[in-house]
C-alpha cells in the first residue's frame, strides 16, 4: 500500500465541536454549512427494536447518528470537487445522506444508497432541505441494482466494520466501477478492518491513503484515514 496522504487538516479548525439541537445539526464544510435533520437518535430507535430486527440481516439504527469517518469523507468530496463535478458517483451506506449532499454540492451526479429504508428517506429529506439534487435508493449491497462499470466514483464511510462485507463489496467495486474509476472509503482505526488493506491489495487493488485527521463530534472523537482503492 502506498501512502500519499497529507496531514494538512482539511476540517474547519477551532470551531465548536458539532451537537444535535432538537433533532438538527449544523456542519460547516469547505465554506458551505449542511443542515441535517433526524426524527429520533440512536437510542431511541434502538430502544424499538424487535427480535427480528437482531438476525443475519440485522436492522440496527446506526444510519441515525452522524459518525466521524462521514464528516471526513464529506469533508474531502468539498475540498476535491475535480474528483467528482460531472461524474457519476455511488454513495454506499449514504445514513443520512451528508456526503452524498457534499458530493452533489461539488457538481457529482449522485446516487445514495442504503440497506435501510428509513435512511434513505432521510437522506432524501435532507437532500431537499439543503436544496441539492441527489438521487437516493435503497439498495442490497450483496445484489447491486445498477447496470455495470456506470459509476466512475464510488465511495462509503464506516464499510468495513464486518469482514463478512469484504466479499460482496469488492464484488460490487469490479462490478459497478467505469473503466479508470476509483473508489473512496474513509474508515476509523478498528483491529478487525487492519487485515483488509492488505488484502485488497492482494486481490488486485492499488491501495493508497489519501489522508489521516482526528474528527470530533459530539457522540465521539476518532482518528479516521481515507484511502483511494483502484482495481
Amino acid at each position: 500500500m502506498s501512502h500519499k496522504y497529507v496531514p494538512t487538516p482539511i476540517l474547519p479548525q477551532n470551531q465548536a465541536v458539532p451537537q444535535w439541537r432538537d433533532d438538527r445539526l449544523r456542519l460547516s464544510l469547505g465554506g458551505r454549512e449542511f443542515v441535517l435533520h433526524r426524527e429520533a437518535d440512536m437510542e431511541s430507535l434502538w430502544a424499538g427494536l424487535g427480535r427480528d430486527d437482531f438476525g443475519d440481516d440485522e436492522h440496527m439504527p446506526y444510519w441515525a447518528e452522524l459518525w466521524p469517518a462521514s464528516v471526513l469523507l464529506a469533508a474531502w468530496l468539498q475540498a476535491h470537487p475535480e474528483t467528482v463535478a460531472g461524474r457519476r458517483c455511488l454513495d454506499l451506506g449514504c445514513g443520512m445522506g451528508l456526503s452524498a449532499l457534499a458530493g452533489a454540492a461539488a457538481g457529482g451526479r449522485v446516487l445514495a444508497v442504503d440497506y435501510e429504508a428509513a435512511a434513505v428517506a432521510h437522506g432524501a429529506a435532507n437532500a431537499r432541505a439543503n436544496a441539492l439534487d441527489a438521487r437516493f435508493a435503497v439498495m442490497d449491497w450483496r445484489a447491486p441494482a445498477c447496470r455495470p462499470g456506470v459509476f466512475d466514483v464510488i465511495w462509503g464511510s464506516d464499510i468495513l466494520y464486518e469482514s463478512r462485507f469484504y466479499e460482496p463489496l469488492t464484488a460490487l467495486f469490479r462490478g459497478l466501477l467505469a473503466p479508470g474509476g476509483r473508489i473512496v472509503l474513509s474508515e476509523p482505526w478498528r483491529e478487525v478492518s487492519r487485515p483488509v488493506w492488505d488484502r485488497l491489495a492482494a486481490d488486485g487493488f492499488a491501495v493508497t491513503r489519501l489522508h489521516e485527521e482526528s474528527v470530533s463530534l459530539a457522540s465521539c472523537r476518532s482518528t479516521i484515514s481515507l484511502y483511494e482503492i483502484r482495481p
